[in-house]
């Protein structure tokens, strides 16, 4: 079975590197170091085809857009790669545009029908034929529900789920090859990047999947009257079929048709900085495709989103790591952001705080010395990917997503005004965040909120360790010979258990009170 596989991803693959010869861009192979003797031999087999003036990340987005859906997916997931192709390869696969021929509007109709059960003829009082936007995964068609609601209905491509499983292989088969022969670049994960991949793929295909995250964001959001999520009629929605409510505005990246429509772009641009800031930080859940196709201002002035696929989630911990990392970069503190990197783990601890601390300085002085409105956060972010590989720290993925939504945050902020830096605009709501969640007040209430929390489950864990002693008793389980007898002791004395935990919790509490400097 295995040859099987390796024979049909090796045919596969030599249809790739044609693909790749033909647009000028069996780079990509050489720099991935996938299959070189293929590599190799396409560029003797098949002559590019002109193309003068193009960029080499031109040249492979063009590669990719030939191949088909899954290939667009994988330039666009390795935009946020700058530490695998180089930061100007990765500005342009930011560009590739994720757009296919619409498949027939009778598909769509048929879809829906066995999806929710119902005719389209009785679950929607119009419905377009001709689709409003067509993707590699599904397209978008206008509708009217009978209830007589405007809508957009977004519906899966047929045999879609068929065509990225196969091509997911091909993906993980090239990831393994590629780990197994070259440990060099096992640090930079490309099986757990696939794997990534995959799973943002997968749920994709799940519109269910995309409505809730349409819901949740829109829940976030339920006080600020400046952004706008699109409400989900879950009545109409399926595995392969999504309906939400239909808004219009102006594209957030058309400057004049704003100005024209009564908009202040530097309005627009605060709100967005502000919108983006809120969403990961405050919420460690952020939409992930900001592209301008996916932002419009409507006639109240309000930002709207659509496209719930991809999102992105950061933990607490990574919120933190992030906050302090990025406050040492514009404080011009580099030590502190190496110890940020060795503290989180991300950086091993035999490596030099020293040197790491003299990288961090070689990134940020070239970039924080720039005019203040060229100074990009997404930049900043790419360049310290870039200097992994020398300490050996590992990717994190969903840094590398981060950093792939700042880029394109900060590019619709320098098309509504280059003069103006989006993230001066938020430093009030960053430095107020701050306050909140990095001082040293905040920490300490982090602390003691925890040890509440560990308080209000001791009872529970005190009655399961009971209920351990007992079995053992009666010789159901075994616990160590030294426990046994300090539970026996303690029940011996008609005490219950759990207070000796409290006593135990609260010199603990005692203890991270003193540490934090309370006490």
């Amino acid at each position: 079975m295995g040859a099987i596989r390796g024979f049909r991803n090796l045919a596969r693959l030599v249809g790739i590197a044609r693909t790749l010869a033909r647009n000028d861009a069996l780079f990509a192979l050489h720099t991935l170091g996938a299959a070189p003797r293929l590599a190799a031999a396409a560029g003797c087999l098949w002559r590019p085809k002109r193309a003068a003036g193009l960029r080499p990340g031109q040249r492979l987005a063009r590669a990719l857009q030939e191949l088909g859906p899954s290939f667009i997916k994988l330039g666009q997931m390795l935009a946020t790669r700058s530490d695998f192709l180089g930061e100007e390869i990765a500005a342009d696969l930011s560009e590739l545009q994720d757009r296919l021929p619409p498949f027939p509007a009778a598909d769509a109709k048929a879809t829906v029908a066995a999806e929710l059960g119902h005719p389209v003829e009785a679950l929607f009082s119009r419905f377009e034929d001709a689709p409003v936007a067509a993707a590699s995964i599904a397209q978008v068609h206008y509708a009217v529900t009978a209830e007589g609601r405007e809508v957009a209905v977004k519906i899966l491509r047929p045999g879609i789920e068929k065509a990225f499983a196969r091509d997911l292989d091909l993906f993980f088969w090239t990831a393994e090859a590629i780990e197994r022969r070259l440990p060099a670049m096992r640090r930079l994960r490309p099986t757990e990047t696939v794997e990534t991949f995959a799973a943002t793929v997968r749920a994709e295909m799940d519109l269910r999947l995309e409505a809730a995250a349409a819901s949740e964001l829109a829940q976030n959001f339920a006080d600020d009257p400046g952004f706008v999520v699109p409400k989900v009629d879950w009545n109409r929605t399926a595995r392969r079929v999504l309906t939400l409510e239909r808004v219009t505005g102006v594209r957030i990246d058309d400057r004049a048709a704003l100005i024209a429509a009564g908009h202040d772009p530097d309005r627009i641009l605060a709100k967005a900085a502000n919108i983006v800031f809120t969403q990961v930080f405050r919420d460690g859940f952020f939409h992930a495709d900001l592209h301008p196709g996916n932002l419009s201002v409507d006639a109240q002035g309000r930002i709207v989103a659509v496209d719930f696929g991809i999102m992105g989630r950061l933990d607490r911990k990574t919120r933190d790591y992030l906050a302090d990392m990025l406050l040492g970069f514009l404080n011009g503190d580099y030590a502190r952001v190496a110890d940020v990197h060795f503290r989180a783990g991300y950086v091993p601890a035999h490596q030099s705080r020293d040197a790491f601390t003299q990288a961090c300085r070689a990134i940020g002085e070239p970039i924080l010395g720039l005019p203040l409105q060229e100074i990009s956060i997404a930049r900043l972010l790419a360049q310290l990917f870039q200097v992994t590989e020398t300490f050996e720290m590992e990717t994190q993925p969903q840094l590398l997503l981060l950093q792939k939504t700042l880029l394109m945050a900060e590019g619709v902020g320098r098309r509504l005004n280059d003069r103006i830096n989006m993230w001066t605009l938020a430093r009030p709501l960053i430095e107020e965040w701050m306050r909140e969640n990095r001082s040293p007040e905040a920490r300490l209430r982090r602390v003691l909120d925890e040890a509440l929390a560990g308080l209000e489950r001791l009872p529970g864990l005190a009655r399961d360790l009971e209920a351990a002693a007992r079995m053992a008793s009666e010789g159901g389980l075994k616990l160590h010979p030294e426990t046994l007898r300090l539970l026996a002791a303690n029940q011996g004395r008609g005490a219950p258990v759990w207070p000796l935990w409290l006593a135990v919790a609260a010199l603990a509490v005692t203890l991270a009170l003193a540490l934090s400097g309370a006490i």
